[in-house]
C-alpha cells in the first residue's frame, strides 16, 4: 500500500500563503478571483482552470499545483535497493517516518529518526543482524523523536541531535560534519526552516546516493516555515536538490522520491 503524500492542493497554498504572508484576500486579488473562488479551490470544488493563476501569485509551479489539485500525480517508484529500509507508523491522525541504512557488508547500521512507534524497526535491526551504531535525529519535533528511549534503551547507539536543537545526553552535529559506517560516508546538511536546527543527513556509498531530509523536504511540498521561509527554500534548492538526479529522497512524511522528481514536479521548486 502506497504511503500517501503529506501535503494535498490546499496544504501546499496554505504553506505558501503563511511563508509570505498573504491573506486569502490578498491572493484572491492577486489571482484576480474572488475569494469565494479561492476558498472553492481550497476545498476542491473550483475550476481547475483557476489554479495557475493562484500558483503564479505564490511563486509556485502553476503545472505542477494544477497536477496536485486534481491529485494526478505521485512519485514514481525509488529503487529498491540494498542497505536502506523505511519505518512508517502513526500518530494520531498522521505517519511518521523513520529510516535504517546500512553497511552490507559489515551490517553496522544508522537509525534516523524514531517515529512514533519504533518497534518494527528494532525487530528489522535484530532479524537482519545489523548493529545499530548511530542514531541522527534531522530535528526534535516530538513525531520525530517519540520513541527515542525504546531505540536508545535497545541499541545502545550513540545519538547525535542538530547543535541547534540539542537535546540532553545527546551528541551534536553541524553543517559538514562527516561519520562513516565502513564505506558509507554520512554527511549533516543544514536544512533548517522548518525548524531552527533541521538537518538533512546526505549518505554516500550504496547503489544510488540517499537524503534523509526530515521535514525540509517532501514528495510534492515541503515543511511549513512561516517564520523562514525563503531561508527554507533556499536550503533546498541549494542543499538538497543540488544532489543528483537519482538520489533517493527520505522524507519525514510521505512517500520516499528522488531529486529529478522533485525538480520536475515538486510546485516549490519545478519551473
Amino acid at each position: 500500500m502506497n504511503i500517501p503524500l503529506e501535503d494535498l492542493f490546499e496544504d501546499i497554498v496554505g504553506k505558501a500563503q503563511r511563508g509570505l504572508q498573504v491573506s486569502d484576500q490578498d491572493l484572491a486579488r492577486r489571482a484576480q478571483l474572488t475569494v469565494e473562488q479561492l476558498r472553492a479551490l481550497k476545498q476542491e470544488a473550483g475550476a481547475p482552470d483557476e489554479v495557475p493563476a493562484v500558483a503564479e501569485a505564490l511563486g509556485l509551479a502553476p503545472k505542477s499545483l494544477t497536477a496536485s489539485y486534481l491529485r494526478s500525480w505521485y512519485p514514481e517508484d525509488v529503487p529498491d535497493i540494498e542497505g536502506l529500509k523505511q519505518f512508517n507508523s502513526s500518530l494520531m491522525e498522521m505517519t511518521v517516518n523513520a529510516y535504517v541504512i546500512w553497511n552490507p557488508e559489515t551490517k553496522d547500521a544508522a537509525v534516523f529518526d524514531t517515529g512514533s512507534d519504533a518497534g518494527e524497526l528494532l525487530e528489522f535491526i535484530n532479524s537482519a543482524g545489523l548493529t545499530a551504531k548511530y542514531l541522527f535525529l534531522t530535528h526534535t519535533h516530538q513525531d520525530h523523536v517519540a520513541d527515542l528511549g525504546a531505540i536508545a534503551k535497545r541499541t545502545h547507539a550513540e545519538i547525535f541531535s542538530p547543535s541547534l536543537e540539542r537535546l540532553p545526553e545527546t551528541k551534536t552535529v553541524r553543517e559538514g560534519d562527516q561519520l562513516r559506517l565502513g564505506k558509507l560516508r554520512i554527511e549533516a546538511r543544514l536544512t533548517n526552516g522548518h525548524s531552527p536546527g533541521g538537518t538533512s543527513y546526505i549518505v554516500q556509498g550504496l547503489q544510488n546516493p540517499v537524503a534523509v531530509v526530515g521535514d525540509s523536504l517532501f514528495a510534492g511540498s515541503m515543511g511549513g516555515a512561516p517564520n523562514d521561509y525563503q531561508k527554507a527554500l533556499r536550503n533546498n534548492v541549494d542543499k538538497l536538490l543540488s544532489l543528483p538526479g537519482d538520489t533517493l529522497i527520505c522524507p519525514g512524511h510521505g512517500p520516499m522520491t528522488t531529486v529529478a522528481n522533485e525538480r520536475e514536479h515538486n510546485p516549490f521548486f519545478a519551473r
